[in-house]
């Protein structure tokens, strides 16, 4: 009996040996560090876009711009739902699936009317989907804008597609590259395959994108200039695109009242890289005559103003009075877009939230002018119309909650918890109301 005894004494010290030999080495062991992990996601990968119909998208094109197989099928279902396809990017914009980032994103490259308003049966022939035609086979290579629309192809997309040649060095290369093209999509391409004069196979060496750019800048030819006195196409013999060419001309008119003074302002334009700079910089020859010519003019027109802005209400400013004033043609068309959209201002502040407004100057002019608000709509929210509650800026992302809401409450302070908005949002709203 006390043998036995002995023997269990023994094995429950063994026991207990191994536990606290285990707990010792599991409490000794260093923590991993995980602090440099980083995850992709598919939104990491930048995507190389170009003009597309999303009336005309596959599943596998939908997953190229970045969608997961869920969001795609809420597009898919939601396209069915306005029935059977997209007929404005106002429409596009309001699938829940796609997001304002995303849509702000592809926004340039869709190839639909902006609002339902302008896709009328007349206006939306150009951007609904074509049927694609072929004569015989053919080498896409050799392929014009012209050769493309021919085809059946619309010229935004025609343009994409020698856009895409170009990105790849000038040659769509072999039939498994051309496949690859954004604009063209599956059924496309089974049906233009068999008539494309190309090698299946991409070569085991080929190297799109950097050869092709750099032969291209060894063909312009720059010669002296002012670039306060050039014009769309000059910019262009320089190797810009028309966008880029518009765009710079904008930034010297409008944000530089007309001309560069020297050559930091020119080096500051957003169109113009430092590496293009440095090409140009050398033949750049400011002329005083030009840059004195645009500041006298500036003159001039202050010479001519004959507004009293003492006197001028901001709710009945004209475009005109604010070009006297001293803002550019885009601040002035914003102010009085903003404007009409709000159906007044209420506060002088809130015309400091006006997109591409310079701020000093209207700081300067909110210092001077008045502001009467006796004309502005205003409404409660139980009675205010539905199309105001849509269209306003402050209340078109409650609107349909407030008219589902106030249907069976008619007690405003309920309305509010029940709509959750952030207390900045209610009190912008709270100024339109009674």
């Amino acid at each position: 009996m006390m043998k036995n005894n002995y023997y269990q004494k023994m094995a429950f010290l063994g026991m207990l040996l191994i536990i606290l030999f285990t707990f010792q080495q599991y409490t000794s062991k260093e923590k991993e560090d995980f602090s440099d992990v980083k995850f992709l996601t598919p939104h990491s990968i930048p995507l190389h876009l170009t003009e597309f119909d999303p009336n005309e998208l596959d599943q596998k094109q939908w997953q190229s711009l970045g969608f997961t197989e869920k969001e795609i099928a809420t597009i898919l279902n939601y396209k069915k739902v306005v029935g059977g396809q997209f007929i404005s990017k106002e429409q596009f914009k309001k699938c829940f699936a796609v997001s304002k980032e995303k849509f702000s994103e592809l926004a340039p490259y869709i190839l639909l009317p902006e609002s339902n308003k302008e896709a009328k049966p007349s206006r939306y022939k150009d951007f609904k989907k074509r049927s694609i035609t072929v004569s015989g086979r053919f080498n896409p290579d050799h392929y014009t804008v012209n050769d493309w629309m021919e085809m059946g192809f619309s010229k935004g997309q025609a343009e994409a597609i020698l856009n895409y040649k170009k990105f790849l060095g000038g040659s769509f290369v072999s039939k498994e590259k051309f496949r690859e093209c954004f604009m063209i999509s599956e059924e496309n391409y089974q049906k233009l395959a068999p008539y494309l004069i190309l090698p299946d196979k991409t070569p085991a060496n080929f190297n799109s994108y950097a050869k092709n750019f750099k032969s291209e800048k060894t063909k312009i030819q720059y010669h002296t200039f002012d670039p306060n006195t050039f014009g769309l196409e000059d910019w262009k013999s320089f190797g810009f695109s028309e966008k880029q060419a518009q765009n710079i001309i904008n930034y010297r008119d409008r944000n530089l009242k007309g001309s560069f003074k020297n050559l930091e302002d020119i080096q500051k334009c957003y169109m113009i890289s430092a590496e293009k700079f440095e090409e140009m910089k050398p033949f750049i020859k400011l002329n005083p005559a030009t840059i004195n010519s645009s500041q006298n003019q500036k003159a001039e027109i202050k010479q001519q103003e004959k507004t009293d802005f003492s006197k001028t209400d901001l709710n009945t400013i004209t475009f005109k009075q604010l070009i006297e004033f001293g803002f550019d043609e885009r601040a002035a068309g914003s102010m009085v877009g903003f404007r009409k959209k709000l159906g007044g201002f209420v506060t002088k502040e809130q015309i400091l939230t006006t997109y591409n407004i310079d701020v000093e100057l209207m700081q300067k002019l909110l210092s001077i002018a008045q502001l009467n608000t006796s004309n502005v709509p205003k409404y409660t929210l139980t009675e205010a119309p539905e199309e105001w509650l849509k269209n306003h800026p402050y209340f078109k992302y409650s609107a349909e909650k407030i008219i589902f809401y106030r249907l069976s409450e008619k007690d405003e302070r309920k309305i509010w918890k029940l709509l959750k908005v952030k207390p900045e949002y209610e009190a912008r709203m709270k100024l339109y109301l009674k």
